[in-house]
């Protein structure tokens, strides 16, 4: 594969660009991914006080998700003006969104709407910007990271996750949007545009007319990349990790009470898969700047659908079910720096944040599916057998998807030489 000979050495990779990756943690650990992940701790308040079910929730989280069709437009956008903008837009919009959460009076078309306001926030917490930031400052230690700065997500879960529940406990589900909105807008975005004030945000596909267009970029354009099978393959992998492990995160506390769990050790199951995105994250970060990268993403979707097949076990008990949740989010964990890597390595910087940004949808299109099939397969049958089948094959499906993901160099260009 083609590469740029003008990469830096390793050691000035991190001394240089170490900013980039906390501003990244940041970023996407107090993007919509938080509230995903927590989203299980918020459950009960609505059902108790408006009568929804969980079917109800499911199903207005995944209509509210259809929100994801911008993503790739708002990436493409990134493209064009820069990922600052799209960064301060994104966070005071969330912030903004979990205020109208706080402010829920029971039709479930506000929350649909409000999920809706979620997705629109991706864009700007996400990849889709850092990934670009993080790949024009590293190379031979890309992978690495992209994994340490996705891997923000994952500590942020496990840091919140027992403060958001003293926080409703003590003052309602309410209270609990309202801390997280506080985190994003008054302490997050200060911090990330503190740590970018010094890093090159310029476009990567400028107007013709623009004196950057004559910059060679290295990649394939948008119609290139739309026009070969891999770049769908890789997106349908997105979409089949989300389908079982977004699917699980938001019924884990239920899943947990479900089987014999007090709501207290319910709750360490979502400290479990947090922890486990942690080391998936890590652990390929690490492990793709060594070997094969499809290889090793084959190999953990294969450990995570054998212990969605696990957690079929009627009775697990507390410490197999957090052995269960582990494995199986650690997929989840992997899928999140994997995808913005193998994108990258496949199809190179020329149109990124636009193809990321499709990645993204289609991966939202899974999380809708996960969320949806999760809530009215448990009405359906008053289990999680069914849902956690379905999870299982779609992560098989994964494994062999990664394995046809064939590497060819990529092309240097001018940014105004071929329409994206």
């Amino acid at each position: 594969m083609e590469r740029n000979t003008h990469r830096p050495a390793r050691a000035g990779e991190w001394r240089l660009g170490w900013p980039v990756v906390v501003a990244a943690m940041i970023g996407i650990g107090t993007g919509p991914g938080l509230f995903q992940n927590l989203s299980s701790l918020f459950i009960a308040g609505p059902v108790g006080e408006f009568g929804w079910t969980r079917g109800d929730i499911a199903t207005a989280a995944g209509l509210g998700l259809l929100g994801g069709l911008t993503v790739p437009f708002l990436g493409r956008l990134a493209d064009r003006i820069g990922v600052k903008a799209i960064i301060i837009l994104a966070m005071l919009l969330l912030g903004l969104v979990y205020a109208g959460m706080a402010s829920l009076t029971g039709p479930l078309w506000q929350y649909q709407v409000l999920v809706f306001g979620l997705a629109l926030t991706v864009p700007g917490t996400s990849a889709i910007v850092y990934g670009k930031l993080i790949a024009q400052r590293f190379e031979a230690r890309r992978g690495i990271a992209l994994g340490v700065a996705t891997s923000g997500i994952s500590i942020s879960s496990l840091a919140l996750a027992p403060v958001l529940g003293i926080v409703i406990a003590a003052y309602g589900w309410r209270a609990g949007f309202v801390a997280l909105g506080l985190i994003v807008a008054l302490l997050a975005l200060p911090a990330v545009l503190y740590l970018l004030r010094h890093e090159r945000t310029a476009p990567t596909r400028p107007d013709p007319d623009d004196p950057a267009a004559a910059l060679p970029v290295e990649g394939m354009t948008g119609a290139e990349t739309r026009r070969d099978t891999r770049y769908w393959r890789l997106g349908a992998t997105a979409a089949l990790i989300n389908i079982a492990s977004v699917g699980l995160v938001t019924s884990l506390v239920p899943l947990g009470t479900d089987r014999g769990l007090t709501p207290a050790a319910a709750a360490l199951l979502v400290t479990a898969f947090a922890a486990s995105q942690v080391v998936g994250r890590l652990v390929m970060g690490a492990l793709v700047d060594r070997y094969r990268p499809q290889a090793t993403a084959a190999a953990f979707a294969t450990v995570s659908a054998l212990a969605f097949v696990g957690l079929q076990l009627p009775a697990p008990g507390l410490p197999l079910m957090l052995t269960l949740v582990f494995l199986a989010g650690l997929m989840n964990g992997a899928e999140h720096d994997l995808l913005p890597y193998l994108a990258t390595r496949l199809f190179g910087l020329r149109a990124f944040g636009e193809l990321y940004g499709l990645l993204v949808m289609i991966g939202l299109f899974g999380t809708a599916t996960g969320i949806t099939a999760f809530g009215r397969l448990y009405d359906a049958t008053g289990s999680y057998g069914a849902a956690l089948a379905m999870a299982a094959i779609a992560l098989a499906l994964a494994a062999v998807l990664f394995l046809t993901l064939r590497e060819r160099p990529l092309p240097h260009v001018q940014a105004h030489a071929q329409p994206a």
